[in-house]
């Protein structure tokens, strides 16, 4: 063979040799890729909250009594002073028949006494003119000098005895007649019902300007002293509780600035951190896990007509914003993992995935601040899977 066709057969030797070679390496790995970038950075911590009325007024029964139907409805404006539900007295309890026919004796014994009492009075009336007549004829007698002054003295005190008498028995009169009153009142409202006329009532006013939020009782019927009938309370002053796990609770500080979305407008509201609440509370979540929450009271501090349509006990969700940079250099914190004790990410070069160390720092969400290890402008890949690796041929999809 000759040294011109060794050399052609081993050209094609090693041109089949880096065919096989191109076509058995792997393939560049697809990823996903972001890019580092600087910009206003907020570090915040969301949570659920609901609106609530920082200082609500509860309009409760202040006796017991039977209410009157309640005409006020959960969104009716009131004014201060105003008359908001009525109180009556409570019907009498229904009588048996025994003490049904005890109550008609005893009407027909006051009725009787009542006669006693006027035949009495009369009785005493005419004596009373009697004595009167007697002294208008013995005074004449003894301005004559014909009776002596003991006799005068004596028809005297019995005019007078007789006047104390009358006005005795017209008392007595008035007192049979209440009696018998009383006696009738028992059989008036025998059944259970209410008294007709124009029976006592108490009206119970607004204490101040508000709407109605909640009414408890709106149907009439009887209802004990301290019962709540109606909430009220002025909406202009809503406020939001969030109730943050202790953990977060801890980095919230009052007059920190708060983020209200999602809840139900087109545009989202700015309120600021009102109180932390000293003391915690122990709630279990969906999955059963036991959370200690602290509440956190935010102000709304948009103007009112921006959210109008809130009203007490309204869901949001709340962003608190803990720390806020204008020029930070931020990646997103998918593409951060750990390796070899720190923190790194996969920088793409060339083509190629290089593992970088980087230095992060404050967290938000899908965003984490870089302090060091990365420059904007890099490309990073966003939730390496096992494929990839240091020095892996990579592709954008």
């Amino acid at each position: 063979m000759t040294m011109r066709k060794k050399i052609i057969l081993v050209l094609l030797a090693l041109a089949i040799v880096g065919l096989l070679a191109l076509v058995l390496r792997p393939s560049p790995v697809p990823v996903s890729v972001a890019t580092v970038e600087r910009g206003y950075f907020a570090e915040t911590v969301e949570d659920e909250g609901r609106t609530r009325l920082p200082n609500p007024h509860t309009v409760s029964a202040p006796v017991s009594g039977y209410l009157r139907r309640v005409a006020l409805e959960p969104g009716d404006a009131v004014k201060a002073d105003e008359v908001v539900f009525t109180l009556e007295s409570p019907p009498v309890p229904p009588l048996d028949a025994r003490t049904r026919t005890q109550a008609s004796e005893m009407v027909a014994a006051a009725r009787a006494r009542l006669e006693a009492a006027e035949a009495e009075l009369e009785a005493r009336e005419v004596q009373h003119r009697l004595a009167r007549s007697e002294e208008q004829r013995y005074s004449r007698l003894y301005d004559e000098e014909l009776i002596s002054a003991d006799r005068m003295e004596h028809i005297r005190t019995h005019r007078e005895s007789t006047r104390i008498a009358e006005r005795a028995a017209r008392h007595a009169l008035e007192v049979a007649r209440f009696e018998l009153e009383a006696s009738r009142a028992v059989l008036e409202v025998a059944d259970g019902k209410r008294a007709p006329g124009n029976q006592p009532s108490m009206e119970v006013r607004a204490p101040v300007d508000g709407v109605v939020t909640r009414r408890h009782r709106y149907s009439e019927g009887p209802v004990s002293a301290g019962e709540p009938v109606l909430d009220i309370g002025d909406l202009s002053t809503l406020e939001v509780q969030v109730d943050l796990l202790s953990m977060d609770a801890v980095r919230v500080r009052q007059g920190m600035p708060v983020i209200l979305e999602r809840w139900g407008g087109d545009h989202v509201l700015e309120g600021e951190v009102l109180r932390v609440e000293p003391g915690g509370f122990l709630r279990i979540s969906a999955l059963g896990v036991d959370e200690q929450r602290v509440p956190i009271r935010v102000g709304i501090t948009s103007p009112r007509q921006q959210w109008q349509a809130l009203g007490d006990g309204y869901r949001v969700e709340a962003r608190f914003v803990l720390w806020q940079g204008d020029d930070v250099l931020q990646a997103p914190t998918s593409a951060l993992f750990r390796s070899d004790d720190q923190w790194s990410v996969y920088l793409i070069e060339a083509g190629r995935a290089h593992r970088t160390a980087v230095e992060p720092g404050r967290r938000s969400g899908l965003t984490t601040e870089i302090r060091d290890g990365l420059r904007a402008g890099d490309r990073v890949i966003t939730h390496p899977g096992g494929r990839v690796s240091d020095g892996a041929r990579v592709r954008d999809d």
